[in-house]
């Protein structure tokens, strides 16, 4: 899915996902990714940059019995980190969320330029 990089985007992105993946049946809970997707898509529309027009890439995979989840921006791959803010601050648990629920995360260059951020659930459907 491509979507273009602004606020309404995000709630696209979680409806995308419910949509397309039902069929597939998987074993892990699609609730428990439906929160992922739109925090890594919020992440992308806020820090990707170009000077050119651009979109965000949402793509999943199943490989063998685990799904990964990719998305994709302009922005520079450095700039991702897992960030542990104050409880008064109001940004920056989105990573954090991730890390918590997935079995693993990744950031860093994307297939596409600039960043991908991708995670993975492990056992999302049975072997």
């Amino acid at each position: 899915m491509t979507l273009h990089p602004v606020a309404e985007s995000v709630p696209r992105a979680r409806r995308w996902f419910r949509k397309f993946i039902a069929p597939y049946a998987p074993a892990c809970s699609v609730d428990d990714c439906a929160p992922m997707i739109p925090e890594l898509v919020t992440d992308a529309v806020l820090h990707g940059r170009s000077d050119d027009p651009w979109l965000v890439r949402v793509e999943w995979f199943r490989e063998g019995t685990s799904l990964r989840v990719e998305v994709h921006n302009p922005g520079f791959p450095a700039n991702v980190r897992l960030r542990r803010p104050d409880a008064d601050d109001a940004h920056g648990r989105g990573l954090l969320l991730v890390d918590s629920i997935a079995a693993s995360w990744h950031a860093g260059p994307s297939r596409f330029g600039g960043t991908v951020v991708s995670f993975e659930m492990a056992d999302a459907w049975p072997s």
